[in-house]
């Protein structure tokens, strides 16, 4: 049996995907959204975060010609007016924004972004719009689950902005199209040979036989494709974190595979004997309880794993933010963004099943929560460490399953960076820079330089002081006069020097939402087991 092929069949399900381009969601449709580019646009007055870790300085005016940034000057100090002597003229046929009193960031990369599946029901159109309306300008497809050739597609045509969507890395599942999966090392090669012909650029994992994965890893580098891997259970007692970072893999995703590597009076998970692996709840209650089989936080096991992790420049894509249902359930099935701006049908597929990936909630409860919370503690622990080593963390966001909604679950992924330990600047960094890294673009995206392509976000509050001004329904706020108001939301989203209104864009979402909601005959969506009008 063929076990890499089960998980991955299992997952594509899910997705309704299983490559097929007739059974993927519709593609998005062309832009007519976006100011730009201009021969010259012109950033005034902002605060500038500039995603490599330095503090943030301003008032500077920051220039931008086409899609590239060209000069970034320091016009002034705070508290004092700006003079106007000194400052970048504005060349006819240019543009200027005022963005006096905003702070200006690198455009932000999701490093785990699925654009969704026909079991979800989510249009390209509504997943890419919630993610640009959130900032995010550069996303990691990790598996291409609507068909290697859709993502393709639509890669090329948010290259060339014919549609409204952040820059597109088309990674594909291992193994994706062929009937039978990958059985030999000739067959991996073989097949990744045929992806890097289409021209994906990476492989998603789920584990395999050591020598396949090894063979899979090794022609990947011939052809310069980058690796992710979700290292399953089914797979993970063949090959964990360390042993996949060895073969040369390029960064692991969520935390599998990583407490097995630092197990030291086991060599296999502490299943219960009745365990099941098709059985949801089964899985996510007992990944639950793995990391407390683990070593301990500073012992020698600990230490020499995070090391050597570090030592082969391997990057950790924690997606914190999908598993926080699993510690707080209602949490997550009640944030307010669900109202507006999660389809019925995404509402659908998040509901306790036993057919729907990531819908484990058969009998889910207080000790499963308490289980997760405990777990969280070692995993973010060991990710912070890793960081202050200087080992490079990322964020991703892993939306569209367990009540975690594009875009705004990609905001709560720094939220919980923050709570990790990271600095709000380390934070920002990992959003923006560590990402660009992990992808190999870091010469043309993920901070704020001389020469780089224009991917910028203006926010109007400081989103040091306060992450959750970056979602797009604000952040709470009294005034003076004990009014209660939202502020923040992103303002604008820049990408390759075209100019988006961040909150437009939510509100084609809203517009989206409201449609189907008609169309599904409901004004509002039913909490799980609850009959409406009871």
């Amino acid at each position: 049996m063929n076990y890499y092929l089960t998980f991955v069949v299992f997952f594509c399900t899910s997705l309704s995907t299983l490559a097929q381009t007739d059974d993927a969601i519709p593609r998005a449709p062309e832009r007519n959204e976006g100011e730009g580019p201009f021969p010259q646009l012109i950033i005034r007055g902002a605060t500038l975060i500039n995603g490599a870790g330095s503090p943030p300085i301003g008032p500077v005016d920051v220039v931008v010609e086409n899609n590239r940034i060209s000069a970034i000057k320091t016009v002034g100090y705070p508290g004092v007016p700006i003079k106007t002597e000194g400052r970048p003229t504005l060349k006819e046929g240019g543009k200027e924004i005022d963005a006096t009193g905003m702070y200006l960031l690198p455009g932000l990369v999701d490093m785990h972004g699925h654009i969704g599946g026909k079991g979800q029901g989510t249009p390209a159109e509504y997943v890419f719009k919630l993610w640009m309306a959130h900032g995010i300008t550069t996303v990691r497809d990790p598996g291409s689950g609507n068909g290697l050739e859709w993502t393709l597609d639509q890669r090329e045509k948010s290259a060339s902005n014919t549609i409204t969507a952040p820059r597109i890395q088309a990674y594909t599942f291992f193994g994706q199209g062929l009937e039978n999966g990958v059985n030999s090392p000739v067959e991996a090669r073989t097949w990744v040979q045929s992806i890097a012909e289409q021209g994906a650029d990476g492989i998603k994992f789920f584990g395999a036989r050591p020598d396949i994965m090894e063979a899979a890893l090794d022609e990947a580098k011939k052809f310069n494709l980058r690796s992710a891997c979700h290292h399953a259970q089914l797979n993970v007692a063949w090959l964990n974190v360390l042993n996949t970072a060895r073969m040369g893999l390029t960064s692991m995703e969520h935390w599998y595979g990583l407490p097995e590597a630092l197990f030291t009076e086991r060599t296999i998970q502490d299943y219960p004997l009745d365990y099941n692996y098709q059985n949801e709840q089964h899985r996510f209650g007992e990944a639950g309880r793995l990391w407390l089989q683990a070593a301990e936080p500073g012992s020698d096991r600990w230490n020499e794993v995070m090391d050597e992790l570090i030592q082969l420049d391997f990057t950790l894509d924690p997606t914190f933010n999908i598993y926080e249902a699993n510690r707080d359930l209602m949490r997550a099935r009640t944030a307010e963004w669900h109202t507006d701006y999660t389809l019925p049908s995404l509402w659908k597929f998040y509901e306790p099943s036993r057919v729907s990936h990531g819908s484990h909630w058969h009998d889910w409860g207080t000790e499963e929560e308490v289980n997760w919370k405990q777990n969280y503690l070692r995993w973010m622990q060991f990710v912070n460490e890793y960081k202050n080593k200087g080992g490079r963390v990322t964020a991703g966001s892993d939306s569209g399953f367990i009540y975690q909604l594009y875009g705004f679950a990609y905001i709560r992924e720094l939220e919980l960076l923050r709570e990790a330990g990271f600095h709000p600047l380390e934070v920002i960094r990992a959003a923006t820079l560590k990402g660009a890294e992990a992808l190999g673009m870091e010469q043309e995206i993920g901070s704020i330089e001389v020469g780089k392509l224009a991917d910028m976000i203006l926010v109007e509050e400081n989103p040091l002081a306060n992450l959750k001004v970056l979602y797009g329904t604000g952040a709470i706020k009294l005034t003076e006069d004990n009014e209660v108001t939202r502020a923040g939301g992103i303002k604008y989203t820049i990408k390759d020097g075209i100019i988006y209104d961040a909150k437009a864009l939510l509100s084609d979402v809203k517009d989206i939402v409201d449609q189907a909601k008609k169309e599904a005959g409901i004004e509002e969506l039913p909490q799980p087991g609850v009959v409406a009008g009871e």
